[in-house]
């Protein structure tokens, strides 16, 4: 029911704000589709002012699961200090915090045909320096959604497009039985909507061998 109402007031706000809209980004098989004890915020995308964001976090409760619903149009530039600013508040909420409660970010998944979730309560976002690639460790550059390349101490570089990346993640993960590290390393001008695609299918990545960071780093 809560799932059902969060839904309905994505609708009304999309609906009835006349320069604001919030299209949610699209994926295929989300690994998690019901959260209940939420409360939502929003990040619009405004169609007459493109560099214009705005923030609604009224209706959050600090105890609660944030959903939180950013337009797709939006580019990491754009949607990233909205997005660390409800972390830091949700982080910050000292003798109200309730540990158990995450952040998701709010996905429309096709493949039900209603909403499916990522959870992005752990990640950090570091802008503008550079993943560690020593030893074991390797960091995934996102240009755009088909432009990736992933780097190794070796200054190896497999270039390839989102399609491809599970595969080659785990062909890496499997070569020696040594745990492998990925590190997420984002262009700012990937637009959320690819951001969440990668994401979606990075949450299905099953291995032993890797470990996906929760540091995430985004450049210019």
């Amino acid at each position: 029911m809560k799932q059902l109402l969060v839904c309905l007031a994505l609708l009304f706000f999309s609906a009835c704000s006349e320069d604001k809209s919030v299209l949610l980004p699209e994926i295929n098989g989300a690994a998690i589709t019901e959260i209940t004890d939420v409360s939502p915020a929003y990040i619009f995308y405004n169609e007459t002012q493109k560099d214009s964001v705005e923030l609604n976090r009224k209706s959050l409760i600090i105890s609660t699961n944030w959903l939180v619903n950013i337009d797709r149009r939006l580019t990491l530039k754009q949607a990233l200090p909205s997005i660390i600013t409800l972390q830091e508040k949700k982080r910050g909420a000292g003798m109200h915090k309730n540990e158990s409660a995450k952040n998701f970010f709010t996905c429309n998944d096709t493949s039900i045909k209603n909403l499916g979730f990522i959870d992005f309560t752990d990640v950090v976002y570091s802008r503008n320096n550079t993943p560690d690639t020593t030893e074991g460790r390797y960091a995934v550059t996102i240009f755009k959604v088909d432009s990736i390349a992933i780097h190794s101490v070796n200054h190896k570089i497999i270039n390839l497009k989102s399609d491809d990346l599970l595969d080659s993640i785990q062909q890496l993960a499997s070569s020696s039985s040594t745990l492998k590290h990925f590190t997420l390393n984002f262009n700012s001008k990937v637009t959320f909507q690819d951001y969440i695609t990668i994401k979606s299918k990075l949450s299905n990545l099953k291995s032993d061998n890797l470990a996906i960071s929760k540091n995430e780093f985004i450049f210019n």
